[in-house]
């Protein structure tokens, strides 16, 4: 095995990617398949971003993936009956044969992103085939449990990554070449990004790709929360089942490099005012009063030099780094690899939300997270409450870490660009 973490390896079963036939809308029966799509369920910015998507076309992704309604269960019930009346009146309908799919992104900056499609086995334990890299929230995790129970589908593909070598050739060969042939499906969203997706159903060449990438293990690029509950869900039915699989994209960043993006936090009941005046004695406050583009940069010459991290909320910025050692010391655990002591989200969790500013991070209600950065900001203004804009990890610390078989805390990285939801679905009835 590499140092890399997730290459070939001998001490993993392997990863064991399998066929399904995928559930797509069908183009005569929606305005657009650009309109029915949607970011993953923790990138939508609720309730702007949700009201957004659900007013693009009725039958938008979006209505499954975050139902809205008074109660959880009322909430996964409605799920289960929006998903049952489209396939009765054929918005969604199965793909005729099972098979992988070639899903592509292109961004308008010239980015291009290609992988495989399929259901992947998930394993009883910690088999090593796919490595974890940070830590989930029980709640979120028994959220999506109750509403993939309730429809009986996987809706949207986690992101996994892979290191590509001479020994995933035909995969390799596979997943470029589909480009040369006419796609299923293809569209633009208003990202900009333009997404193609193609079948492969011919056995003999999705035997292939099966047994190279059965040599491979996988990093979880993105969605932690739903790859425990796949873990949760195959442990609750007999196995053999539909149950022992779940949907994800496999990208073998050898080819297709991610961009690692930070997670911003939005604390709702503290005011900036009350955050920068409880740092007082334990970090270095600078004020900002510049755009957005240039505290930014900011952050990241502060960051290049230690922890560092950047408040908003009351029209200006504030730089917030050089921490107290003697506060870090107090504060972080010692019993983990220095280079996740050394992480801004670890400090921030440890040091900043446990002991200086008191804020329950397990709680919906005291805390967001939120991808976009702009987006964190204007609602830390109209809320009232406190952005902590976080400048992203490096890639090659968070695999050290994962094969290290240690986690990063909650919602420390932004691997992108994310598959969009709605493009394939996988229902564990068919």
């Amino acid at each position: 095995m590499d140092t890399a973490g997730h290459s070939e390896a001998t001490a993993h079963r392997g990863l064991e990617l399998t066929p399904f036939r995928g559930l797509r809308y069908d183009p005569d029966r929606v305005g657009s398949l650009a309109a029915v799509t949607s970011p993953p369920y923790d990138v939508v910015v609720r309730p702007d971003g949700l009201l957004h998507l659900e007013s693009a076309d009725p039958h938008n992704i979006v209505r499954l993936i975050l139902p809205q309604a008074a109660t959880a269960e009322a909430r996964t019930e409605q799920a289960a009956r929006t998903l049952r009346r489209w396939l009765a009146d054929g918005v969604l309908a199965p793909d005729p044969d099972p098979g992988l799919y070639v899903y592509e992104q292109l961004a308008d900056d010239g980015l291009l992103q290609r992988g495989v499609i399929g259901a992947l086995r998930v394993p009883d334990g910690a088999d090593g085939s796919v490595l974890p890299h940070e830590d989930v929230m029980p709640h979120v995790v028994a959220e999506r449990a109750a509403l993939m129970r309730a429809t009986s589908a996987n809706f949207e593909p986690l992101l996994l990554t892979y290191r590509g070598d001479a020994t995933t050739a035909a995969t390799s060969e596979v997943v470029e070449g589909a480009a040369e042939r006419p796609p299923l499906l293809a569209t633009t969203t208003e990202d900009g990004y333009r997404h193609r997706l193609w079948a492969v159903t011919d056995p003999a060449t999705v035997a292939r790709v099966r047994a190279e990438l059965g040599r491979h293990q996988a990093l979880i690029a993105d969605g932690h929360h739903r790859w425990a509950t796949y873990g949760r869900l195959r442990k609750e039915h007999p196995s053999p089942s539909p149950w022992d699989y779940g949907l994800v994209l496999l990208v073998d960043t050898v080819r297709h490099p991610l961009r690692v993006r930070a997670i911003h936090r939005l604390l709702h009941d503290v005011p900036v005012a009350d955050a920068v005046a409880a740092l007082k004695g334990s970090f270095h406050v600078r004020r900002l009063d510049v755009e957005l583009a240039e505290a930014l940069d900011a952050l990241a010459e502060a960051a290049a030099g230690g922890n560092a991290f950047l408040l908003a909320g009351d029209g200006a910025f504030h730089l917030v780094d050089r921490p107290d050692p003697d506060l870090l010391a107090r504060t972080v655990p010692a019993d983990r690899p220095e280079a996740w002591r050394t992480l801004d989200a670890t400090v921030l969790h440890t040091t900043l939300l446990a002991h200086v500013w008191n804020v329950p991070e397990d709680s919906a209600a005291h805390i967001s997270y939120i991808h976009d950065t702009a987006a964190t900001v204007e609602k830390a203004e109209r809320d009232g409450g406190t952005a902590v804009l976080m400048h992203p990890v490096r890639e090659e610390v968070v695999r050290d870490l994962a094969q290290q078989g240690v986690t990063m805390p909650r919602k420390s990285t932004s691997f992108g660009p994310k598959p969009a939801s709605g493009l394939v679905l996988r229902s564990l009835e068919l």
